[in-house]
């Protein structure tokens, strides 16, 4: 039995879970204090549990001046921003909330894989623009450039998907259900990731170069910790080609954005779509500029359904925690 007697709220929170929080536990809201740092060393040893999330995190050095934490429960799956090597040392529990946005999150990647490929945010920009009815019925189908250029006035022809072989580097839990959305557009499908996954009827790719060659979208679903810093590289991109495309609902890291850039304007990639950023939310001036590059605010597992499990899933931790010392959703 571990009783929670005060949480720290590392940062802002979905509505229903800030909510939720408030009405079981004594909260207190880290970012309304002016000087975050500085409170937590005079009262930092009054906390034992911390709520954050995936995009918020927890820097090292609060976790330090938070001596008696038993648990940190996060909103989201990713962990890159959590120090969850320093909490392992000291024994303190990491929750998190993997499996409930696994459906919103392929449906994401699938949603930015058919619309660079069959370009229908260009499309829609092209119509609200007035372009369709300045050129006439009849300005489709001379196709497009891989650069992303439109030949003549023409808006061009987009990339057929079903049947289309598609590469996802990364095979956990929403990379198998990205892989079972291929299924349904009749794709082949292969997948790199250190380690072939046992039980799966995809085939491992043991070279993330030969994987790029191989297919025509690459997917990124693999998680943005250190070893994993521009996988996607230059090399990567190169082999993917300027039939390929890229499409990424990992973490901004995993890609190497200045190499991305280049490959793009130079037409060796065919396009992009992109949910997350090295640096956001900021966003290059160069991507934003470009035709063949569908861009996301990081939002692939924002449905009202997932947030609220998501939600839930954080309170169930601490609820675990507090009954039995475990968690239900446990980073190690």
């Amino acid at each position: 039995m571990h009783t929670l007697n005060r949480i720290l709220q590392a940062g802002k929170l979905v509505p229903a879970l800030e909510q939720a929080l408030h009405a079981r536990y004594s909260v207190h809201r880290l970012a309304d204090e002016p000087d975050p740092a500085a409170f937590l060393v005079e009262h930092g040893a009054q906390f034992d549990a911390v709520v954050t999330s995936a995009a918020i995190g927890l820097p090292a050095q609060h976790l330090a001046a938070l001596p008696s934490v038993k648990v940190i429960s996060s909103f989201g799956v990713g962990l890159d921003k959590v120090p969850v090597e320093e909490a392992k040392a000291r024994g303190i529990a990491v929750g998190y909330t993997p499996d409930v946005l696994n459906d919103c999150v392929a449906d994401t990647a699938f949603a930015l894989l058919l619309d660079v490929a069959r370009r229908t945010a260009e499309a829609d920009r092209f119509v609200r623009a007035g372009q369709w009815a300045r050129l006439g019925s009849n300005s489709f189908g001379l196709g497009r450039k891989v650069s992303g250029a439109r030949m003549g006035n023409s808006f061009g022809l987009g990339r057929k998907v079903s049947g289309a072989r598609m590469g996802v580097v990364g095979l956990g839990r929403i990379g198998q259900t990205i892989a079972r959305r291929g299924l349904g557009f009749d794709m082949e499908v292969r997948y790199h990731t250190r380690r072939p996954v046992a039980g799966v009827p995809w085939a491992h790719e043991p070279s993330l170069t030969e994987l790029a060659t191989w297919c025509d979208f690459l997917v990124v679903i693999t998680s943005g910790v250190p070893s994993t810093r521009h996988l996607i590289n230059e090399e990567v991109l190169n082999a993917l080609g300027p039939r390929g495309f890229l499409i990424n609902v990992a973490r901004g890291t995993v890609v190497d954005e200045a190499a991305l850039i280049r490959a793009l304007q130079d037409g060796r990639i065919a396009g992009a779509g992109l949910d997350v950023f090295e640096s956001e939310p900021q966003v290059p001036d160069a991507l934003t500029g470009m035709d063949n590059v569908v861009l996301l605010p990081h939002i692939a597992s924002a449905t009202h359904e997932t947030r609220q499990a998501m939600g839930q899933r954080v309170m169930d931790n601490l609820d675990a925690f507090e009954r039995t010392g475990q968690l239900i959703s446990a980073a190690y």
